[in-house]
Parts: C-alpha cells; sequence; structure tokens
C-alpha cells in the first residue's frame, strides 16, 4: 500500500513538473513574440555600422558649435578692418556765405583731403580754401581764385613711436591669433564631448549584446532541460533553476536596452544635417567593432604631444598673444609720458590746377608757407603713471599664470598617458582571464553532462564570464576615452583612430 502512495506521489510530482515546464515555454514563446527587433544580430552588417571617423566627418561639417567657433576669427578679422579704418583717408568740407542789403559779407569755401600714414603716426594733407566778403577775417582772407595747399603734421614728441591708432591695430591684428586659438579650443572641447559619448555609446551597446548572448544560452538551457526533465532523466527541480536565470537575465536585458537606447540619443546630439536640420542615429546602427585588444602607446606619441602642446596649446596660445597684447599696451603708454609736440606745415599757391599759368611768387615754393606748433604736457603725470603701472603688474600676472598653465598642462598629459598605460595593461590581463574563465565553463558543461556538476556551478561560472566580457568592453570604451582626453589635454585632438 505505501509503496503504492510512493508511486502515486511521483506521478504528481512529474506531471507537476511537466506542466510546469510547458507554462514555462508558452511564456518564453510569448516574451519572443512581443519583442521581435530586440534581439542583435551577431554578425556585424557593415553597412549598418557608424565609425568614429563618420561621426568625425558629420560633426567637423554641420555641429552649430563647430560653425559658432568659426565666428570667432571672423568677428577678430572684422575688429582688424574696424582698426584700419583710422588710417583711411578723409575728404571734408564746408560752404558759408552771407549776403545782406547787397552787401557781400562773406563767402568761404573750405576743402580738404587727410591721409593719415603709418610712418611717424604723421598727416598728409591736400586742401583748398576761398575765403573772400567785405567783412572777412584777413589772415584768413585769400583772392577770388582761392589758395591751395599741400602740407604734413609730424608728432614730433608724443605720437612719434606709437599712437593710439596704430595701438589699436597692432593689438586687433594679435587678437586674431588670439581667436584662432579660442577656436582651437572651442573645437576640441567639442570633439572631445562626442568622442566620450561616442564610446558610451559603444559599450552600452556591447553590454546589451553580451546580456542577450547570457539570455540566449540560458534559455538553450532551459529548453534543453526541460526535455530532459520530460524524459525523466534530469529532476524537475533544475528546470526550475534554469528558468530563473532566464527571467534575471530578461531583467538585466530590459535594463541595458534602456540604457542603449540613452546613449543613442546623447550621441545624436551631436547629428546635424547641412540644413541645420537635427538628425537621430538610427536604432540598427552598429558601433565599429574593436577586434584586437589596444597596445600600450608609443612614447614617441608622448614626446610628440608634449612638444606640440608646449609650442601650441589653445591655452598657452591665448596666453602668449595677451602677453603681446600687454607688450604694445605698455609701449603706448610709456609714449603717453612723453610731451605733446605737433609740428603743422603747409606749402600754399593761388594754383587750384595744374594748367593754369601764375606767377613764381605765388606758386608753391619755400618761401609761401603756412607753419604751426603745439605743445602740451601734463606736470605731474598721475593719470600716465598710474596706467603705466597697471600694465606692467598685468604683465607679471600673466607671467605666473602661464608659468603654471604650461606645467599643469604638461602633468595633464602625463598622468592621461599613465591612465592609458594602465588600462593597456588591465587590459591584457582581462583577456587572459576570460581565456580561462571560458576554459571553467566549458568544462563545467562537460561534467554537468556527466552528472559530475550542478546548474548553480554552470550559471554561476557563465554569469561571472558576462561580467568579465562586460568588463572588458568597459575598459575598452575607457582606454578610447582615455586617448581622446590625452589628446585633448594636449590641445589638440585624434586623427588616427586606429591608436
Amino acid at each position: 500500500m505505501q509503496n503504492k502512495d510512493n508511486f502515486n506521489m511521483n506521478i504528481k510530482l512529474k506531471s507537476f513538473a511537466i506542466c510546469f515546464i510547458w507554462m514555462m515555454l508558452i511564456s518564453q514563446f510569448s516574451t519572443a513574440q512581443l519583442k521581435p527587433n530586440a534581439v542583435i544580430k551577431k554578425n556585424y552588417d557593415t553597412a549598418r555600422v557608424f565609425s568614429l571617423e563618420d561621426l568625425q566627418m558629420l560633426v567637423f561639417r554641420y555641429h552649430p558649435i563647430i560653425k559658432q567657433a568659426a565666428l570667432l576669427s571672423e568677428a577678430a578679422r572684422a575688429n582688424v578692418l574696424q582698426s584700419l579704418g583710422y588710417f583711411d583717408p578723409t575728404l571734408k568740407a564746408g560752404f558759408a556765405r552771407k549776403l545782406f542789403g547787397n552787401t557781400e559779407y562773406y563767402n568761404k569755401w573750405d576743402s580738404e583731403l587727410k591721409i593719415p600714414l603709418w610712418l611717424a603716426g604723421a598727416d598728409l594733407k591736400v586742401g583748398y580754401d576761398r575765403n573772400v566778403g567785405t567783412y572777412v577775417n584777413p589772415e584768413s582772407r585769400t583772392n577770388n581764385q582761392g589758395l591751395s595747399a599741400v602740407g604734413i603734421s609730424i608728432p614730433l614728441g608724443q605720437g612719434l613711436i606709437i599712437d593710439a591708432r596704430r595701438n589699436t591695430l597692432r593689438q586687433s591684428k594679435i587678437m586674431v591669433e588670439y581667436a584662432e586659438a579660442d577656436q582651437l579650443k572651442q573645437i576640441n572641447s567639442v570633439w572631445y564631448g562626442v568622442a566620450k559619448d561616442y564610446w558610451n555609446w559603444y559599450y552600452a551597446y556591447k553590454q546589451f549584446e553580451l546580456i542577450e548572448e547570457g539570455l540566449e544560452l540560458a534559455e538553450r538551457r532551459f529548453k534543453a532541460l526541460s526535455t530532459q526533465t520530460v524524459l525523466g532523466d534530469k529532476p524537475g527541480i533544475d528546470s526550475v533553476e534554469a528558468y530563473i536565470t532566464v527571467q534575471e537575465r530578461m531583467i538585466q536585458k530590459e535594463k541595458t536596452a534602456i540604457e542603449l537606447q540613452n546613449a543613442r540619443l546623447v550621441l545624436s546630439n551631436h547629428l546635424w544635417n547641412e540644413d541645420g536640420n537635427p538628425l537621430e542615429l538610427p536604432a540598427d546602427a552598429l558601433p565599429q567593432n574593436i577586434i584586437a585588444i589596444p597596445n600600450r602607446l608609443n612614447p614617441l606619441v608622448l614626446d610628440t604631444l608634449l612638444g606640440q602642446s608646449a609650442n601650441q596649446h589653445p591655452d598657452l596660445v591665448k596666453l602668449r598673444t595677451k602677453g603681446a597684447q600687454l607688450a604694445i599696451e605698455r609701449s603706448y603708454r610709456q609714449e603717453l609720458l612723453k610731451p605733446k609736440l605737433n609740428v603743422i606745415g603747409n606749402l600754399i599757391s593761388s594754383r587750384t590746377n595744374f594748367n593754369s599759368s601764375i606767377p613764381g611768387y605765388y606758386d608753391f615754393n619755400w618761401s609761401n608757407y603756412k607753419l604751426g606748433l603745439e605743445f602740451a604736457f601734463p606736470l605731474f603725470l598721475r593719470s600716465e603713471r598710474g596706467k603705466l603701472r597697471e600694465v606692467k603688474i598685468k604683465q607679471q600676472e600673466l607671467s605666473y599664470e602661464l608659468q603654471q598653465s604650461g606645467r599643469e598642462i604638461r602633468n595633464n598629459i602625463l598622468a592621461s598617458y599613465n591612465d592609458l598605460s594602465a588600462y593597456a595593461a588591465q587590459l591584457a590581463v582581462q583577456q587572459k582571464s576570460i581565456e580561462n574563465q571560458q576554459i571553467l565553463v566549458t568544462g563545467e558543461n562537460q561534467k554537468f553532462a556527466l552528472g559530475e556538476s550542478t546548474l548553480f556551478l554552470i550559471n554561476s561560472r557563465e554569469t561571472k564570464l558576462i561580467d568579465m566580457k562586460i568588463k572588458q568592453e568597459s575598459m575598452i570604451s575607457s582606454y578610447q576615452k582615455t586617448i581622446a582626453e590625452l589628446y585633448y589635454k594636449a590641445g589638440t585632438r585624434q586623427i588616427d583612430n586606429s591608436l
């Protein structure tokens, strides 16, 4: 009687296990039907690969911030053009006449062409005056033909070496170099952010791919165990444990799918077309595949970056251009300590054209002239001396800043290079660890087939293998982001993506 009860109990347990297995299989089939597009194909379709080089081409052609940065140098050149306006020739003229009671009080016509010269801050002047009338000041009266004049104004004191207009023009030309360095810095900053977002997308994709691989393995194992359970080769509890593993990996898959979607959205921030419209990264796009484990960066690259950064780093270039500006400003402020002494001389003639014939004593010669002298000098020069002292202090501050910035840039490059070397060494060890873990997983599967292992051990070793592969992809992503950081710290950007 007791044997019969045990037999009935075994029949019930086996029937329960079979029903549970069929329910799980139906659930698996339903889940697969609900999300057919979530599976990533293991074979890379090169037509769908969106490489870093493709991204670089789009960013540097159409990214709004890149276009905005290009306006910096254009604005600086516009300032140069504006400063050149101080040397534009100026033509001016004036006319005045008063007639009352049949008496012409005055009839005045004044015209002058003024040509500023770079040399010595002089101004070349060509003019024509006609001042006639009953009540015209005798010192400015002319005959009816008027007087022509050719002259020059020269500052012999303040303004001979440098004046306000030459100071402005020289500084505006230097600002072009400053703007170009600022433009390069903005472009490098944009590209550094883009590169980091690309490799974050790469990691999110690889993580999703590996989790999905693990899910497929768990599903195949569950189906195989289900068949063996139905045949009575395996206990029903193994199928339950196998399905729990499937459920855990399904949760991981959903989590990593969201992370992948978010990483794709972040990368899409940098995608624009030629019309300025935003683009979306296609859902089926694939990141470039890293086949070989990255090697340690060549030390020659480090030496090149250190030398290049010392001479061409945008931050240092900007500081040096500020120094050049301050040097010009200091020269100008020193010039203002001199007294103003301007000499104005004009040769005059009653000639109004080159075809007319006039007596020699009315023509251009050294006996017909107007001469003037202007002098001014502040007695205490407090304003000028205070401004000069301020410029000298700014030069000292800039010298200290340049010294500190150069040291920080060099150490930042070395720190990034050390991080890169560490990642390369860690990746080599990680690759060996993955190979060894794969051997353990294979061996555990063989032992399980012979009945010498448990499903728990297989799942543990397989989960660890997946985690190790995900960690490897994280390290590869970090390695590539550190390369971008290294070039960014050096004040440039990576051109060769094969490093």
